[in-house]
């Protein structure tokens, strides 16, 4: 992306939401969500603002990084991401956890791969939503045609971001009536 600070999906998407909600953007680039992983969230200090700012809604947008074969490890997955969501439930905000399914991967590169995505990640994240009966919102299939938006093949355009965030505030609209 040419300037993340304006082009990034969490900031059009607080452009395209309005003064309806405010949206930070709390991830982390090259993250995951392993906690073993190697460059795990839990780490970063985007994940600790989560609690600084506590917010009425969280998006969890984790699992490409997963992917790596250094990384990937499906029982570990799920255990990190139930803690994940146990940790964000226990903010006074008490809010409303969203799981988002990772946009496609179209070409393999640092060793993410879009076969783990789809046989492991993805299927991992549905189960876990299901159990917590939380929300999902598809970002893999409705993008899935688009290899033109994710230049070096994982990572969003201009365009790729528009439609991320597109996606995510038409969810986010059916909350909020």
């Amino acid at each position: 992306m040419s300037n993340q600070s304006k082009t990034a999906y969490p900031v059009m998407l607080d452009s395209i939401l309005g003064n309806n909600f405010t949206v930070l953007n709390f991830g982390r680039s090259a993250t995951t969500l392993l906690k073993n992983g190697n460059f795990p969230y839990w780490i970063s200090k985007e994940f600790y603002n989560v609690f600084a700012f506590q917010p009425n809604i969280v998006l969890i947008k984790l699992g490409t990084n997963d992917t790596k074969l250094k990384n990937w490890n499906e029982e570990n997955f799920e255990k990190d991401y139930q803690a994940l969501i146990d940790t964000l439930r226990s903010m006074p905000s008490n809010p409303e956890i969203i799981v988002c399914l990772p946009v496609p991967v179209y070409r393999t590169a640092w060793g993410i791969n879009d076969s783990t995505l789809i046989a492991g990640v993805i299927p991992a994240i549905q189960r876990i939503a299901r159990k917590n009966h939380l929300q999902i919102i598809d970002l893999n299939n409705p993008l899935r045609n688009q290899p033109g938006n994710f230049p070096d093949g994982i990572h969003p355009n201009e365009t790729g971001a528009r439609n991320m965030a597109i996606i995510v505030a038409d969810e986010l609209r059916k909350i909020d009536k």
